[in-house]
């Protein structure tokens, strides 16, 4: 792969611009809304998983495990992808009304989540993935580039998983043979997202940030890998359950434990931009590894959920929105004592959530409450770093 195609940092030429810029580059809004959205929505599910807050409109953990998907996520993912897909292709993705409108509909899909207006919600929770499907293909387009048209299908599939789930808990879809092509298709695309750009970023991050890293690529390992979660998304969708999906699973853990080996995590303990990436990745073949047992029947379903959710997808996208906000501001690419901070708040979430339900599952409600508020710190550290630094110009006078 070219160093144009991986680099997602800005030319060093100087602009003098100054003032209010939200509406620049789809990282801004969009990390700031997700940032904040976890701050806010994740102390409220643990306040109503210790009843002390009564039933959002989708019951139970439906709501949590939505939001946390389609709302938080997705934030993630599209503010990244805007940016990241303007160096792509050299053109521009949407900027000024059209963002805002795309920011708009977003927030407007988290309230519709909580409304008796159920056809509302399903509308708003599809659009959303499609429209900045449509502003990242249009610039892809105009910029020639082919090879990142998958992260549009990506996008395309989030919003059909949405459609369906609202379906589904509309009591309005039945699917035959076990059928589930919503949720877990939905985390297995976001795992496939994090599996390539994962890949491609993180060595080279690593040999350019930490001095002897010497992070390696395998072709074999790395289609082993992003082939095991193309085969997971497939039987996913499938519904399949049992010994044959645990040992899909197993296959999938041993290749992502072997794409991280390659990578020598145990290197990058010098720079914290670098090993939040490498302690999120590590926490996938975790994941896989639980989630096999838990097919089994060895473990509670729920802890290889949220090593997922929190060990893989927070760390990974706190890493992320932090270090390409750096870079993307024109500040340095390291991570103080706040970020440092924020990384082993959310680090300590995780390890909450899964280690303490398998040691003592008398103790998950302390579990979920615990981990609620690590990750709150985390997302409440970011939010007062980061907020002025979304909302203005760049500190070098570059656009964006």
């Amino acid at each position: 792969m070219g160093t144009v195609f991986l680099n997602i940092e800005e030319p060093r030429r100087r602009l003098p611009r100054k003032g209010f810029a939200l509406w620049q580059l789809g990282f801004r809004p969009f990390y700031l809304l997700a940032a904040a959205f976890a701050a806010l929505s994740v102390p409220l599910w643990a306040l109503q998983f210790s009843g002390l807050l009564s039933q959002a409109w989708l019951r139970g953990s439906a709501w949590h495990a939505h939001e946390m998907v389609f709302g938080y996520t997705l934030a993630v993912v599209i503010g990244f992808l805007f940016t990241a897909g303007r160096n792509w292709s050299g053109q521009p993705t949407p900027t000024g009304r059209p963002l805002m409108l795309l920011a708009a509909l977003w927030v407007a899909a988290r309230v519709a989540v909580l409304t008796p207006y159920a056809w509302l919600a399903l509308a708003l929770n599809v659009a959303v993935p499609w429209l900045a499907a449509w502003g990242l293909w249009g610039a892809l387009r105009r910029g020639n580039n082919r090879r990142n048209d998958f992260f549009v299908g990506l996008l395309m599939l989030m919003g059909l998983a949405a459609g369906l789930l609202h379906l589904k808990l509309m009591g309005l879809l039945v699917l035959p043979w076990g059928l589930s092509p919503d949720l877990p298709l939905a985390l297995d695309v976001v795992v496939f997202m994090i599996a390539v750009m994962a890949g491609r970023v993180v060595p080279m991050f690593s040999n350019n940030g930490v001095p002897g890293m010497d992070a390696r690529r395998d072709p074999r390992v790395e289609k082993a890998a992003l082939g095991s979660v193309i085969a997971l998304m497939v039987l996913d969708a499938l519904g399949l359950q049992g010994a044959l999906m645990a040992g899909a699973l197993a296959l999938a853990m041993l290749a992502h434990g072997a794409r991280l080996w390659l990578w020598q995590p145990w290197r990058s303990r010098s720079n914290a931009l670098v090993w939040v990436l490498h302690l999120a990745y590590a926490w996938l073949p975790v994941h896989l590894g639980l989630r096999a047992l838990a097919m089994l029947g060895l473990v509670p379903a729920g802890v290889a959920t949220h090593a997922l959710t929190v060990g893989v997808i927070g760390l990974i996208t706190l890493g992320m929105i932090t270090r390409t906000a750096l870079g993307h501001t024109g500040r340095a690419l390291r991570a103080g004592p706040v970020e440092q901070a924020a990384y082993g708040s959310l680090a300590g979430a995780a390890l909450v959530r899964v280690l303490l339900p398998l040691l003592a599952p008398a103790q998950l409600m302390l579990a979920v409450q615990l981990s609620a508020l690590l990750w709150t710190l985390a997302f409440v550290l970011y939010l007062w770093r980061y907020t002025p630094w979304l909302m203005r110009t760049r500190a070098d006078g570059l656009p964006g």
